[in-house]
């Protein structure tokens, strides 16, 4: 048996992919795209190469674009086995994919318009390569084994992560052994709103943690809605635009649950907000079809009272249309739009528009890959370039790490305790070089185990 990285390693923090082989069996854990980094684009090719026939199965740990986004190349390559997920990451992909393919399309088209003199684009995929991947994906249980190729069966468990996301254990049968290993794909913070926390497993002899946040805690989560709260407030008084780069599939839903529950304790009078993303519309209708999946807190808040009832302000954008009438809204307005790394999307058009206004308010929730716009923001750069015009930054940027869906150090190594007694092998991937030598020292010091931090195409052998 080995396991080769192929996404996610190196200090990579997107395009997390690992093939997992044995005698029996060829199987991958997700497909995700390189996302951020200068040079991604020569990252974002077929996996496997140009003959993914020979593969029997994918397993999914939930449908954010850096753990699905390559899917459609393996359908270009030959390969038409199943991939497996939880019905809400079905959902999610679907709506995940189609939107990737979308934006690829546009993003070639405008290269070639800017560029007529120079060879031209073509987008990774097509929607029609999208629409036949999808095709293949098959739903799970939650915290069920289930046979997923070959000699290999799969246990999903809850990861806190976003709608849909797990962490998976596979059971690997090879030359009379069964050998345990568990990916714990991305891992949600306790005590976030809206989702479950994560679940754990305990025996296993390999684990391949996270580690995006290995080297710092996140601000702690009431303190954020303290801070976000008088940000807004502030923005309310001097009527400004506040613009908050979203991530259609988790943030968006956690900042309307947000600002409904501040409309609702009537802390700050409701005002217009606008959801300026049909990706995140269509997102908040697949988690109103999925409350399984809530938690405590969030079951509780729907009984006391619906949610439109508190967004009676807030409008639905969902075409090109409505996006640009939010330019002729006066301020104070809250504008949520994507992409959640400023790469790509309506969230370009409204900084292009209102990055040079000292009176704009531009609220940073979320992770910002190497090499995005977000993070060259947080970095607090004086001026960018968007749609090759050049755009002074003005604007007053924050940065609220607290409404990070991913699970800081405190909450990795909670997870980790409880398979840290059988003393495993443990691979740390998804995270930069530092956070994931911090926290591999860490595990050193607290388990007496020391982890390896593969590079990308390290072959791990068994």
């Amino acid at each position: 048996m080995k396991i080769t990285v192929l996404g996610a390693g190196g200090g990579e923090v997107t395009g997390s992919c690992y093939l997992v082989e044995s005698s029996q069996s060829r199987l991958l854990v997700d497909c995700g795209l390189f996302q951020g980094t200068e040079g991604a684009g020569g990252l974002n090719r077929p996996p496997l190469g140009e003959d993914a026939s020979t593969l029997d199965a994918v397993v999914l740990t939930h449908a954010h674009l850096d753990h699905v986004g390559r899917l459609p190349l393996l359908e270009r390559t030959g390969f038409t086995g199943p991939i497996f997920a939880t019905p809400a990451t079905i959902e999610m992909a679907g709506l995940i994919l189609r939107d990737a393919a979308k934006i690829q399309a546009q993003d070639a088209e405008r290269r070639n318009h800017l560029h007529p003199d120079e060879p031209p684009v073509e987008p990774l995929y097509t929607l029609e390569e999208a629409e036949a991947i999808l095709r293949q994906l098959r739903p799970v249980p939650y915290d069920e084994p289930v046979p997923v190729a070959p000699g290999i069966r799969a246990c999903f468990a809850e990861a806190g992560h976003m709608l849909g996301s797990t962490s998976i254990k596979l059971f690997v049968a090879d030359g009379g052994i069964e050998r345990k290993v568990v990916f714990s794909g991305d891992l949600g913070p306790k005590g976030a709103p809206i989702l479950r926390d994560y679940d754990t497993f305990s025996e296993t002899d390999a684990v391949f943690l996270e580690s995006t946040y290995g080297d710092r805690d996140h601000r702690p989560y009431d303190e954020t809605v303290a801070q976000f709260i008088e940000i807004v407030k502030q923005g309310v008084a001097k009527k400004a635009r506040i613009l908050v780069p979203t991530f259609a599939v988790g943030r968006a839903q956690m900042l309307t649950l947000l600002l409904a529950s501040i409309f609702r304790r009537k802390i700050i009078p409701p005002f217009p907000v606008f959801l300026d993303s049909p990706m995140a519309i269509e997102a908040s209708r697949i988690y109103a079809r999925h409350e399984e999946l809530f938690d405590d807190d969030m079951v509780a808040y729907l009984k006391e009272g619906p949610l439109d009832k508190d967004l009676a302000t807030m409008t639905m954008s969902a075409s090109a249309d409505d996006s640009k009438r939010i330019n002729t809204c006066p301020g104070p307005c809250f504008i949520m739009a994507g992409a959640g790394m400023c790469t790509a999307g309506r969230i370009l058009h409204h900084l292009r528009h209102n990055l040079s206004n000292p009176n704009t308010h531009v609220i940073i929730v979320g992770y910002q890959a190497r090499g995005s716009l977000g993070r060259r923001l947080v970095d607090g750069v004086k001026q960018v370039t968007i749609f090759g015009e050049p755009i002074a930054v003005r604007a007053q940027v924050h940065t609220l790490g607290g409404f990070s869906a991913h699970a800081g150090q405190t909450d990795l190594l909670k997870w980790f305790e409880t398979i840290a007694p059988v003393k495993p092998r443990v691979f740390l991937t998804h995270g930069e070089n530092g956070p994931r030598k911090v926290l591999a020292e860490l595990i050193t010091e607290r388990y007496g185990i020391s982890p390896v931090l593969p590079e990308l195409g390290q072959v791990i052998e068994f």
